[in-house]
């Protein structure tokens, strides 16, 4: 659906704090908060838009590891949609012609990937080859979004959206329903919260308060590129000069085609995802942005074919 400069800032302003009130929303886009709650419930609707509950995975004693299935061509749809109902994984996409499956897995930190996942895939002679890789420091995915996605309100109005907490405890068992919740619909009400939970209301939002505030729990957008216009995305893998890495991390990370930047191990040492309007774009992107920067001394590209899973859903 072709979306207005309402619908951009909607989807910046939830950008900013995906559980912002609308009153509030509509206040900062100077425009009434009936308007703003029917825009966000078509998006809704219409499965364009969705605010979600995530986690941060270190804060919980996890890591993030990116695996990459090479399969033969009839085995590789199946195989990411098996991975995509896992709850573990996130980004299962296809890519090199689809004949390879990237992804997002969270473990345990003291697990190793193969105790994770190797022994769960489907029995299938058909996969190549599987190779994993931890991803060691992000710049860009996860708590830091996406900013090519969201760049339509002023300075003044980001502020004026820009929730403050105060940190609180950590996570706890009983915290396990609550962000599940959060993680189907970042903005289910309080109400709602607590009587998934148990708690009581006032309970729930100072606990929810605290999550953001500690930086567990974190508010995304769960939207498809597409829509926004953006219909070329590939995953780069870039081996980098290790004195220059951080340096380039931060470098790629300040750049709005930049949707994942994070430092990994493996045979290359740096994992980017870049999405960009059409492929003459990806193509000015990698020859002029990326070329210039002297430190990197290899590069793989894989474009995406397609998205199966995005976010945890």
């Amino acid at each position: 659906m072709p979306l207005d400069e309402l619908d951009r800032a909607l989807i910046h302003a939830l950008h900013v704090d995906g559980r912002a009130p609308f009153n509030q929303v509509a206040a900062v886009l100077g425009t009434s908060q009936q308007t703003v709650t029917r825009r966000y419930r078509k998006l809704r609707s219409e499965g364009v838009l969705r605010v979600v509950g995530m986690t941060d995975a270190r804060r919980l004693g996890q890591v993030e590891w990116f695996l990459r299935l090479r399969c033969t061509p009839d085995t590789a749809q199946p195989v990411a949609q098996a991975l995509a109902r896992r709850p573990d994984t996130s980004w299962v996409q296809l890519t090199s012609g689809g004949t390879e499956i990237s992804c997002v897995v969270r473990a345990p930190e003291r697990n190793a990937p193969q105790a994770l996942l190797l022994h769960q895939l489907p029995k299938t002679p058909r996969i190549v080859s599987v190779s994993a890789h931890c991803l060691l420091r992000s710049f860009v995915g996860g708590p830091v979004g996406w900013h090519g996605r969201a760049n339509v309100l002023t300075d003044d109005q980001i502020a004026q959206l820009t929730p403050t907490f105060d940190a609180g405890a950590g996570a706890a068992a009983d915290d396990e329903r609550l962000l599940a919740a959060l993680q189907q619909d970042g903005r289910t009400t309080y109400a709602e919260l607590a009587t998934t939970t148990g708690m009581s209301e006032p309970t729930v939002r100072r606990r929810v308060n605290q999550l953001r505030g500690n930086g567990i729990l974190y508010l995304d957008i769960d939207i498809d590129s597409a829509v926004l216009g953006f219909h070329a995305q590939a995953i780069l893998w870039l081996s980098v000069r290790p004195a220059h890495l951080v340096a380039v991390a931060e470098a790629l990370a300040q750049q709005p085609e930049v949707a994942l930047v994070a430092i990994t191990t493996g045979s290359t040492n740096l994992l980017a995802k870049a999405v960009c309007r059409d492929i003459d774009a990806l193509y000015t992107y990698l020859t002029e942005r990326v070329a210039s920067i002297e430190a990197i001394e290899h590069l793989e590209t894989a474009p995406v074919i397609r998205t199966v899973k995005r976010a945890a859903t």
